[in-house]
């Protein structure tokens, strides 16, 4: 895995200290539908189907076909589960840092869905039937992570890594130590130096070291090595949520075609925050020799990065719902690219601790901010279900979105565009088409009473990795059921549950750093799993009038 992995404290870190990246194109553009009760515990295949309020935003076409208005609101919580281990570089599975396994649970209280439709019947038996006007608030994605990793190290450091990239990129001191060094180099970087976590020695200005690292003359030859051994954590925590708000009309045109429009409003809300630690199992391992003649050690260090961002975009979405007869329904919706505009801010922090305490230092980065426009894919959504009389209905759905489509762009006359130049070619390069494959059943053993169960399945839209080489198909699932019941008057009510099947995530917290003569690695730097799977209950309560 180690060459298809992200190293995310580095991709996060731009020349800027900003955190734009092909990753998160793919952050602001990915959608994982939730809606009413109904839609989720028969996947969302409502393509073809209609008639509720979670299906106005796969199928604007949907609020055409209930006969009635209707309004309803979906509470859920949901479950995430994150369990974290190193990953062995070596043939036998031994691990040399890592090597414990945790696990983090966290819930959440949400509201995926509110919504109101309004129908006006024209009383007509033929031609426009019936309009519908409505308003609908539904979640396309959720992000609730509590990442834990830790074990003991004896060849690699975090500071070690900055210190080889540093010498490697040709920084000097004396410039990372100017006041408006932020200007110029990466914020990491910056911050490693002012805080003590990496500095020059020997009197080179273009030769760093790592504050857990040890010079050694070999045979004329100066060698760096880690001190002994340190105790590693990592822990990361992300949350956020997107949501569309939807101005929807739709029309019945002689209960044969349904035709549908969304004017809709995207927002979403994310942060992200990640620290790593090192601390020495003994520090006399650490003997650092100061210019003054002195002599002190290194006791720990802790490097943090904090991420936030704001989204809203502008998009239509147009849909149709054709019903030959027989029970066949055949639906298909096209949604244009959403033109966004993304506010973001960023700030990196470092501290090093010694056994003087004398020596500590600390530094933070001002908070960086930036603004830009975002163009998300535009999406493809074709359906066909087939109802058996008042006994149920099976529903298939199938979803297209072209990754490959997605571009950052300024705003204004002087649009910089050459600023993404390169960042626009990488998001071509890597990413193509995902393909969202979704499945539905609902049974009535009596009139009152629905019985649900849904599947999905989503290909990863990455094809290549940043290198160029060609990726193995990766995809996600999810399986859902559910009940729900229908009273003789206009009270209903739906529960469902969605399982997220388990998927794994591969980091490292740092570059590898440590090569052979011939260039392989000789000493490899950490690498973790994260395997994440979540549970989602969801209860709507509606009614029809």
């Amino acid at each position: 895995m180690r060459k298809t992995v992200l190293s995310i404290l580095l991709a996060l870190a731009a020349i800027t200290g900003s955190s734009q990246s092909v990753y998160d194109a793919l952050l602001f553009s990915e959608n994982n539908y939730e809606g009413t009760a109904r839609s989720v515990a028969m996947g969302n295949a409502f393509t073809a189907l209609g008639g509720d309020l979670g299906s106005i935003g796969i199928n604007p076409a949907g609020s055409a076909v209930a006969k009635y208005s209707q309004i309803s609101v979906t509470p859920a919580l949901t479950i995430y589960s994150n369990t974290t281990s190193g990953v062995s570089p070596f043939e036998d599975g031994s691990l040399p840092y890592f090597e414990k396994t945790y696990r983090n649970r966290n819930t959440a209280f949400t509201v995926p869905n509110f919504g109101m439709t309004f129908n006006w019947d024209t009383n007509r038996t033929r031609g426009l039937k019936a309009i519908s006007f409505g308003f609908v608030v539904n979640r396309v994605n959720s992000w609730n992570e509590d990442v834990y990793a830790g074990g003991r190290n004896s060849t690699t450091s975090f500071m070690g890594s900055m210190a080889a990239n540093a010498t490697a990129n040709g920084y000097l001191g004396s410039e990372l130590n100017m006041d408006n060094a932020y200007d110029y180099y990466p914020w990491k970087d910056v911050v490693g130096y002012h805080s003590g976590m990496i500095s020059t020695f020997g009197g080179y200005d273009d030769q760093f070291v790592g504050a857990s690292e040890l010079i050694f003359d070999n045979m004329g030859n100066t060698e760096i090595a880690l001190g002994g051994p340190l105790d590693q954590t990592y822990g990361r925590r992300v949350q956020g949520s997107k949501y569309e708000y939807l101005i929807n009309l739709g029309f019945n045109i002689s209960d044969f075609i349904y035709l549908g429009a969304n004017l809709g409003i995207n927002s979403m809300n994310y942060s992200y925050s990640e620290y790593f630690k090192e601390v020495a199992v003994d520090p006399s391992d650490f003997e650092i020799g100061l210019d003054n003649g002195e002599t002190m050690y290194f006791d720990r260090m802790k490097y943090k990065y904090n991420y936030e961002v704001q989204t809203s975009g502008v998009f239509g979405k147009f849909g149709i719902i054709i019903t030959p007869g027989f029970g066949l329904r055949i639906g298909a919706a096209i949604q244009t690219p959403v033109a966004t505009t993304i506010s973001e801010q960023w700030q990196h922090m470092g501290e090093t601790g010694f056994t003087d305490s004398r020596y500590n230092a600390s530094a933070s980065s001002p908070y960086g901010k930036d603004k830009y426009s975002f163009r998300e894919p535009y999406r493809a959504n074709f359906g066909i279900a087939y109802t058996l009389s008042k006994l149920g209905v099976i529903s298939v759905d199938y979803e297209y979105c072209d990754y490959g489509t997605m571009k950052f762009k300024r705003s204004g006359f002087d649009d910089g565009r050459e600023y993404f130049e390169d960042l626009n070619a990488d998001i071509k390069s890597i990413f193509g088409a995902s393909h969202m494959l979704r499945a539905g059943l609902e049974v009535k053993p009596v009139s009152k009473l629905a019985v649900r169960a849904g599947y999905g399945l989503t290909t990863s839209p990455e094809q290549f990795d940043i290198w160029g080489e060609k990726l193995p198909l990766l995809y996600t699932q999810n399986a859902s059921f559910g009940l729900g019941y229908s009273s003789d008057g206009s009270f209903f009510a739906d529960i469902a549950c969605r399982y997220a099947f388990a998927t794994d995530e591969y980091f490292m917290p740092y570059d590898d750093y440590i090569f052979d003569a011939d260039g392989y690695i000789e000493s490899p730097a950490p690498e973790i799993r994260n395997r994440k799977d979540a549970w989602k209950v969801l209860l709507t309560i509606g009614w029809r009038f």
